[in-house]
């Protein structure tokens, strides 16, 4: 097996002096050498094609004994030195000092037709960022992740990627839901893959720790890999990437709420700084289209990542890493005015955002208003986001007494005749008509640009659960089915139609399918 190795980060940046494996506090370091630990009876599950094609391996790699052993610990890859990232964070608002890669071992990197791509290994044991955990992964999250990065892939949506699921043969403790029921789960581990795993947090940690000049290093390691073009190291460079960083962070966010993904957990260590979705925990789709939804049982009770609030929270976590970068710059005037841009830039990508969603493309003053009119009608009875907004593509502006008939199967409940409900809902189908008719395409045009917008499958936690009681009993023919299932989720898939459908109702208070935990 042949990979393009070309280590940076482990080369070009501050080691933790101390290489025993053991738990503390690690200053003056980016990251600590470790090794993944050794796993009873590995099983590769599944590969994703693409990511075999980008690291630039062949079917006969992925069939060797050599592939299954790396990618479940058993074996490190010639002259390459695995490692933990150091990081800090703040969760949930609050400052929590050093976190670090507790359960994630970074492989190596590799260079494939001029992309940069790191591996690592989530579930792979303890490291000296464990803290009080064992460092694994059960197959329950491990489906999730690997299905769902790669589904956001297919949705457009800026994302951390991944290779193989594999069973480690390990049994995993775990309390699912945090209530005293722990139990073991079948181990697991996922490869994932992106350009690079740092964090807002592998800042901070330093600016916590007054030590600017490893800030400085790292920030400059940064661009030196992943923002080129913003040219040497200076003041204004430092500036030029907080703006980057607040650019893709933004455009990642405007995808979250176009496509109705819930993150669940936007801590400051979950925050990329290349603007990709990283770390599937307590993440779900929006069924009901809820701006007040959170899948998170820890955010249960305060709802701070809540849909309507993700962009908020971006942005916060962007004034922590302003914060974080001022020490480099030293004058808050250019960071003041980056952060001040970002709510004028949401709210104007946010509407040019949905506009698309419901089919108009040419501007117009009334926009605004007419979206906000239908999130408020959205809100009043339980109504599913993905099949709302696909159906509408069918809406016939020469007959909007139709648009009910269009979009029935949206509704979880249909409203009453003659209710206030039904007649909002029939003056805004008027509205829409009338705007609709401002538009150059036709119906059939309009259909056609909206079904690339509005995908008609997403992974509804419901489908997932599926795939994870399925591979509990050693059935893993479901992941097969949505992994195909999710490469294409703006295509009809005729033959797939169960999927395009509301949450049952089994599925409306069980666990894994409403809420679920961090724990993983």
């Amino acid at each position: 097996m042949k990979l393009n190795i070309q280590d940076t980060f482990n080369k070009e940046l501050p080691a933790d002096p101390i290489t025993t494996n053991s738990v503390r506090q690690v200053p003056n370091a980016c990251f600590s050498f470790v090794t993944p630990k050794k796993t009873a009876n590995p099983i590769v599950l599944h590969v994703s094609p693409d990511m075999v094609e980008n690291l630039g391996l062949s079917e006969a790699d992925i069939q060797s004994e050599t592939f299954k052993n790396i990618f479940t610990g058993n074996e490190v890859l010639p002259n390459t030195q695995p490692y933990a990232m150091c990081y800090g964070g703040h969760q949930f608002g609050n400052w929590a000092g050093q976190l670090g890669d507790g359960r994630a071992i970074n492989l190596t990197e590799i260079v494939h037709h001029n992309q940069r791509w790191a591996i690592q290994l989530k579930g792979a044991g303890k490291t000296p960022y464990s803290r009080t955990a064992d460092g694994l992964a059960v197959l329950r999250s491990s489906i999730r992740e690997y299905l769902c990065s790669e589904a956001m892939f297919h949705l457009g949506v800026p994302t951390t990627r991944a290779l193989a699921l594999c069973l480690t043969g390990d049994q995993v403790l775990r309390d699912v839901l945090y209530n005293g029921n722990s139990a073991f789960e079948k181990g697991a581990i996922v490869t994932r893959v992106a350009p690079s795993f740092m964090r807002f947090g592998n800042y901070q940690i330093f600016t916590s720790r007054n030590d600017t000049d490893n800030l400085r290093t790292l920030v400059d390691y940064t661009i030196k890999h992943f923002y080129p073009e913003i040219g040497s190291p200076s003041k204004e460079t430092y500036l030029q990437f907080f703006k980057k960083v607040t650019q893709n962070s933004l455009d990642m966010v405007i995808h979250w709420q176009r496509v109705g993904f819930v993150h669940g957990v936007m801590n400051t260590d979950n925050m990329s700084i290349l603007g990709l979705t990283i770390d599937y925990g307590p993440y779900g789709w929006l069924e009901g289209y809820d701006y007040g939804w959170t899948p998170n049982t820890t955010d249960a009770q305060n709802k701070r990542y809540r849909y309507g609030n993700q962009p908020d929270m971006v942005l916060w976590n962007l004034y922590q890493l302003a914060n974080t970068l001022y020490p480099l710059i030293e004058e808050a005037d250019g960071l003041e005015s980056i952060l001040n841009d970002f709510r004028t830039n949401y709210d104007s990508k946010y509407v040019k955002m949905m506009a698309s969603k419901i089919g108009l493309f040419i501007e117009n003053e009334t926009d605004k208003t007419l979206i906000q009119e239908l999130e408020e009608i959205l809100h009043l009875t339980e109504t599913d986001m993905t099949i709302f907004f696909r159906n509408l593509s069918s809406f016939d502006k020469e007959k909007p007494e139709s648009g009910f008939q269009t979009l029935i199967d949206a509704f979880y409940n249909l409203p009453e005749p003659h209710s206030d409900l039904e007649l909002a809902w029939s003056n805004w189908f008027k509205e829409y008509t009338s705007r609709l008719k401002l538009e150059k395409l036709s119906d059939v045009e309009r259909a056609k640009k909206m079904n690339t917008i509005n995908p008609k499958y997403v992974l509804r936690n419901y489908m997932a659960q599926l795939a994870i009681d399925a591979a509990d009993k050693e059935d893993y023919s479901l992941i097969d089915e949505l992994f195909t299932l999710l490469k294409k989720p703006y295509d009809a898939q005729e033959n797939s139609q169960k999927w395009f459908a509301k949450r049952p109702e089994w599925a409306r208070n069980k666990v894994g399918c409403s809420m679920l935990s961090c724990s993983s």
